[in-house]
């Protein structure tokens, strides 16, 4: 069944976000390891943040690209944070080919 994460912040949980940062870390880098993959992963909200140069994430996000996973940034997230000229190479989607990516998925599981 294909599987679709849908991660809407560059924080996991809510709280203080240093934690939430850490854990957003920890998280990423944890799913590089796990035996199965998600198909894909939107990123919308601040969470594009994660894919942009500067994130310290960028080596879960560059080794989840290498194993396969489909990395989709809502556009208009990444126009409202100015990021356009700095994100890592990923899929620039729009809400309709997010709708149709999380319909066309057999799972959602949102961050």
């Amino acid at each position: 069944m294909k599987k679709t994460f849908l991660i809407t912040s560059e924080f996991l949980g809510v709280g203080d976000d240093e934690l939430g940062a850490t854990l957003m870390g920890s998280f990423l880098r944890k799913l590089c390891t796990a035996e199965a993959l998600p198909k894909e992963i939107i990123f919308y909200n601040s969470a594009v943040k994660l894919l942009a140069e500067g994130s310290a994430v960028l080596d879960a996000i560059e080794m989840l690209s290498k194993k396969g996973v489909g990395l989709t940034a809502c556009g208009t997230c990444v126009n409202f944070y100015g990021l356009a000229d700095k994100m890592e190479p990923v899929n620039m989607g729009d809400m309709a080919g997010i709708i149709h990516e999380l319909m066309a998925s057999g799972h959602v599981v949102t961050v």
